[in-house]
């Protein structure tokens, strides 16, 4: 095709090279020659790009007449031309004659630009906490025009387009234009409805045109395996739950009683036929579950969009649209509504540390490395196959703290579970000498990740108060949990995976060698209130042939139900929030399968649901002991009466709370033994409640006890005043509490 002088005089046809520019699609700048011209006492001239039309004619929108034609000016589809007797602008629409049929649309380039002055700089500067309000597809209404408003960060890309079903996927047809104090591209284009797909055409600034790129702030998506964004704008939901969110802070305090019910969505439960349940079917089922057995919180592995279900997540793309295997984002905020409903708060689990390298994705988004880093020394995870975020880059920092803020604010979460935060603090993770590169000063310490990490929680402390963020960190980076102005990280908490792993590996091991391993259990108290920890047995310890909880266990059948049983009292028990992943509450035989629902028929077996009906009295006893909870991140909630007893397998502690409130005391016995006449130090006489025993008959356990409870008498030991002799039951853990203590329902 080539360009061409229009004969009709007048009709001042730009230079040949932008017309053909325009009808090529390489055209960086479409506004400075389409739309209309001149005005002002100067003659007026109107020009489109509509590769389908025949012919074209301008229409005035007040008088609803036509007042011009325009010449075909190139044989793509290049139109334009003089508007006879007018020098002043005025709205209009273009009248487009395609084969037999005639239809009037806006032209997007007679609209003004969209982002104000303000939202520039802030974008520029990366201190925009609300990016979600301004970029990506914001349906909208422009000088009393119905449309969407697109706008998209490729500061490096000498051209970008809307493309989707209502252009035919021609990146001609809607270029948008540059703001350049910003590198943001925006257009507004009217006549699109909610539900449109679209994507991003690029081409980069040596002139490559790149793989179609999804919106990095898309509220929507397809479902994948397709991977077009779909015009959505922020979510619409009418939210009922105010009186939760005045209280959700002091839930996830840490005086508070947290306890955390971890949940993959796509495999909790599936639909008669196979199918996974949308988010209102799983809040009909999930929530009900979750409140019978007393957890406080469900955290949900990643729900932003991921391309790779086998992913779980942990691989995102959307990070702005709650993944659309579920339904749509409406549907996901119910979901978080009934929940708080029902008085438990919403943990999601989020991944900025890095992101996968799917084509339609953030990788090389405008033709060079915008989010990643160029040098894959620092910008590639060699363990995922993934790219890493550019944290020093100010925009990428300000782009994921927006993120964080979104999900909190639009989406009322309670707290955000930051996911592989040891990749993020360290240049060489995972990696052997040569293969990084050292910061500013030599060190193995990524600055930027340093700073956007900090920024990140100060920031959530300021616009969403109440929340909180928790790292999953498993190096001994100190502070973790301690807020910014005190020289930590500043999140909430911080997960606790040397407790995890070393409890596990004393309780996998046959109880005749766990004499020679105590250490495993009482070398986490040494560090247990530097952090604000959570217990986490969560979803990684059950797959990838690492078998399930149950599994783990030593022994024959009653054996691994009765360690589990007395694993988990000692969980419950130990300083620290909890966490258990899905099927943990019952028992689970087989790994976590994300194709498969969990084996929910198990519950009506004896040992399982004995296990289940423990997992929910160690809730109702975590929190109703004030002891129990409200010092969980403090020394002075936690102090030892014997953890010497390593040749009979016995650790005996005590948990303290505020105000005078009544202390705990848990005997644990790892040892197939009945222990008769086994004497213990107590902090006060009286009559002491068998508050729970996980050897009882409704547990599944042989219902070895002590009656109920037992009368401490007056004889010291243990380096106390009183004392009392119990039976221990076997591979087992009692709970004891004063009389006057409260009683679990």
């Amino acid at each position: 095709m080539s360009p061409r002088r229009s004969a009709t005089p007048g009709s001042q046809a730009p230079d040949p090279a932008e017309i053909e520019a325009v009808a090529t699609g390489a055209h960086g700048d479409p506004f400075a020659i389409l739309g209309m011209h001149g005005g002002d006492g100067e003659p007026l001239t109107v020009r489109a790009f509509a590769p389908q039309a025949s012919a074209v004619e301008v229409v005035d929108r007040k008088a609803e007449r036509v007042v011009a034609a325009l010449p075909r000016l190139h044989d793509a589809g290049f139109f334009g031309g003089t508007v006879p007797r007018r020098r002043t602008r005025f709205p209009y629409r273009l009248r487009l004659s395609e084969g037999d049929g005639v239809t009037e649309v806006e032209d997007p380039y007679r609209f003004p630009p969209i982002l104000g002055e303000l939202d520039l700089h802030l974008m520029g500067e990366g201190t925009h906490r609300r990016l979600y309000e301004k970029l990506g597809a914001h349906p909208m209404t422009l000088e009393e025009v119905p449309g969407v408003s697109f706008a998209v960060w490729a500061p490096n890309a000498a051209r970008v387009s809307v493309v989707g079903d209502f252009n035919r996927w021609d990146g001609r047809c809607h270029v948008m234009r540059k703001r350049h104090e910003g590198g943001i591209w925006e257009l507004f284009i009217p006549g699109i409805e909610s539900g449109a797909l679209y994507k991003y055409e690029v081409i980069g600034a040596a002139g490559q045109r790149l793989p179609l790129k999804s919106d990095p702030l898309a509220f929507h998506t397809e479902p994948p395996p397709s991977t077009a964004s779909k015009v959505h704008g922020l979510p619409d939901h009418r939210w009922e739950d105010a009186d939760w969110l005045a209280r959700r802070g002091a839930a996830i305090d840490p005086s508070a009683p947290v306890s955390i019910y971890e949940v993959h969505a796509g495999s909790w439960r599936r639909r008669v036929d196979g199918g996974i349940m949308e988010y209102d079917e799983l809040a009909d089922a999930l929530v009900d579950h979750v409140r019978d057995l007393g957890f406080t919180h469900i955290e949900l592995m990643p729900i932003a969009e991921h391309p790779f279900t086998g992913s779980w997540g942990y691989q995102p793309i959307g990070l702005f649209a709650p993944t659309s295997r579920f339904g749509p984002p409406e549907a996901f905020a119910r979901f978080v509504d009934r929940c708080h409903g029902a008085g438990i708060g919403v943990i999601v689990d989020w991944v900025p540390a890095h992101f996968p390298s799917d084509e339609h994705g953030l990788g090389r988004f405008d033709g060079t490395a915008l989010y990643e880093h160029e040098d894959p020394r620092q910008g590639f995870h060699r363990d995922w196959n993934t790219l890493i975020y550019n944290f020093g880059r100010t925009q990428v920092s300000n782009f994921l703290q927006s993120n964080a803020l979104f999900w909190l604010s639009r989406f009322h979460l309670d707290a955000l579970r930051v996911d592989a935060v040891a990749s993020m603090l360290y240049l060489d993770y995972s990696r052997q000498p040569g293969e990084w590169v050292p910061n500013e000063y030599g060190g193995n310490e990524n600055l930027g990740a340093l700073s956007f990490l900090r920024e990140t929680n100060v920031a959530i402390g300021e616009e969403a108060p109440g929340t909180c963020a928790i790292a999953e960190e498993s190096t001994a980076w100190p502070n973790v949990s301690r807020p910014v102005d005190q020289g930590g990280l500043g999140f909430g908490y911080k997960w606790n995976m040397g407790w995890m792993h070393d409890t596990l590996e004393y309780m996998r091991k046959d109880p005749i060698h766990r004499r020679h391993h105590q250490d495993q259990l009482t070398f986490g108290l040494l560090y247990a209130f530097s952090e604000n920890f959570i217990l986490p047995l969560s979803h990684d310890e059950v797959v990838y042939g690492k078998g399930s909880l149950l599994g783990k266990m030593p022994g024959d059948r009653w054996q691994k139900f009765a360690n589990l049983r007395a694993y988990f009292a000692f969980m419950w028990t130990h300083p620290g929030k909890k966490l258990l992943f899905m099927g943990g509450e019952f028992a689970q035989e087989r790994e976590w399968n994300h194709d498969a629902a969990l084996d929910w028929h198990l519950i009506d077996e004896a040992m399982h649901g004995g296990v289940m009906t423990l997992v929910r009295d160690l809730n109702r006893v975590y929190r109703d002991m004030p002891a129990l909870h409200q010092l969980d991140c403090e020394s002075a909630g936690f102090e030892w009466i014997d953890a010497s007893d390593a040749a009979q397998s016995v650790l005996v502690y005590m948990r303290r709370g505020r105000n005078g409130a009544a202390p705990v005391v848990v005997v644990l016995n790892f040892t197939p033994m009945v222990r008769e006449h086994y004497c213990i130090g107590l902090p006060q006489g009286g009559w002491w409640r068998e508050v729970l025993n996980t050897d009882a008959a409704v547990y599944g356990g042989s219902n070895v006890g002590n009656g109920g409870g037992v009368e401490a008498g007056p004889e010291p030991f243990h380096g106390r005043e009183w004392s009392v002799e119990l039976t221990l039951p076997p591979l087992a853990a009692l709970v004891l509490a004063p009389a006057e203590a409260g009683a679990v329902a």
